[in-house]
């Protein structure tokens, strides 16, 4: 069994027949001629079936996450709604965390529930409260871990017992840890989320998304959704993707690296009241992040003594952190949860406090990370 790195360098990338190519072409082609009708060359047709360049991508995502099969999209979002649709019909039930991703909060809240689609926010690291929040309808137990943004930790294979006993699909959104740091197929997930825009890809400059999973019949069912609804990823796209994965493991160990530094920092600044980190040992989910990770990742949230006015003034001041939406790039970034990426959220039992910030900890050298976060909360006070 290969390892971790030479998976995400040569799974599905075999050097090319035809020229010898090391690298996985890009197959700039919506459709592919056919020997006679019906006589696919190596089952392709058109590209928003399948294309070469994603099945090299899919083979790659597939064999780092442990899975058999995986489905490469146009989005996290494009992945999250195809799943959806798959899993749940009108009257179903879905559990979710209580502090989920904005995008799905509000994809479920102001989307399916148009479709007859209920769901039941709980915090996942309580298995007594995802208990009590199954119903005889639920269909899915979708589970972020760690959570966005608070850093929540949940016990991937007790949540995967309870769903299972009440006959319930476990997804987990595994976009913060990346398959390098947590594998949740092996804990008793039944599919995995990612949107590969972040870690994955790694490098702020292509979106994607992907599902992966090792049940043959939802991943039929998946790749027939997909098809109907048109959720694909171009050509280059994909091979963007396949290119920033090759350099997962390195990038995530740095990540991992300077994210405990700025965590360790921040927990010992006074204008700071609470990290949240699971890094640290005083985080609530230190333990079970500790036994299901294999590190603690470059995501770090934080709350402002000052309050909103204060993480807002922080937010402005950094000078290498940049202010921007999204994460899992080589640099850094800095945002304001409750006012852009979960302002859906707001006014709901999911809001998010109003003095927090959110970090993407890059790779640039740490100690220039450190000052810039000392001059922007000095700034800031």
């Amino acid at each position: 069994m290969r390892g971790f790195s030479t998976n995400a360098i040569h799974a599905g990338q075999e050097p090319d027949p035809t020229t010898g190519a090391v690298i996985p072409p890009i197959h700039a082609s919506s459709t592919f001629a056919q020997d006679g009708v019906g006589g696919l060359r190596s089952g392709y047709e058109y590209s928003r079936s399948a294309n070469p360049t994603r099945t090299a991508l899919q083979e790659c995502l597939a064999a780092l996450e442990g899975g058999r099969h995986a489905v490469a999209f146009g989005s996290g979002m494009g992945a999250s709604d195809v799943l959806l649709r798959v899993l749940l019909k009108p009257g179903d039930h879905v559990v979710i965390p209580h502090d989920a991703y904005g995008g799905t909060f509000r994809l479920i809240d102001k989307v399916l529930t148009h479709w007859g689609v209920e769901y039941t926010p709980v915090d996942l690291g309580d298995i007594p409260a995802l208990r009590a929040a199954v119903r005889p309808t639920t269909r899915a137990v979708w589970c972020e871990t760690p959570t966005n943004p608070l850093l929540g930790i949940a016990d991937i294979a007790a949540v995967a017992d309870v769903a299972r006993t009440a006959g319930a699909r476990l997804v987990v959104d595994n976009t913060f840890a990346s398959p390098y740091l947590q594998q949740p197929l092996a804990l008793g997930a039944d599919v995995v989320l990612h949107s590969t825009t972040k870690y994955v890809g790694g490098h702020s400059d292509v979106v994607g998304g992907a599902l992966v999973t090792s049940d043959d019949e939802l991943a039929d069912a998946l790749r027939f959704t997909q098809n109907s609804v048109g959720s694909v990823p171009g050509p280059f796209d994909a091979w963007l993707t396949l290119r920033g994965v090759k350099t997962l493991a390195v990038r995530m160990e740095r990540h991992s690296d300077n994210a405990e530094r700025v965590a360790e920092l921040l927990a010992a600044h006074p204008a700071v009241t609470r990290v949240y980190y699971p890094g640290l040992a005083g985080h609530p989910g230190h333990e079970v992040a500790a036994k299901q990770m294999r590190r603690f990742g470059g995501m770090v949230s934080f709350s402002v003594a000052g309050g909103r006015a204060a993480a807002l003034r922080v937010c402005a001041a950094t000078r290498i952190f940049t202010l921007a939406e999204s994460l899992g790039g080589v640099e850094s970034l800095i945002e304001h949860p409750g006012a852009m990426t979960h302002a859906s959220v707001a006014g709901s039992v999911l809001e998010v406090p109003d003095d927090l910030v959110r970090l993407s900890v890059g790779i640039e050298d740490v100690e220039d990370l450190a000052e810039d976060l000392r001059q922007a909360l000095a700034a800031a006070s």
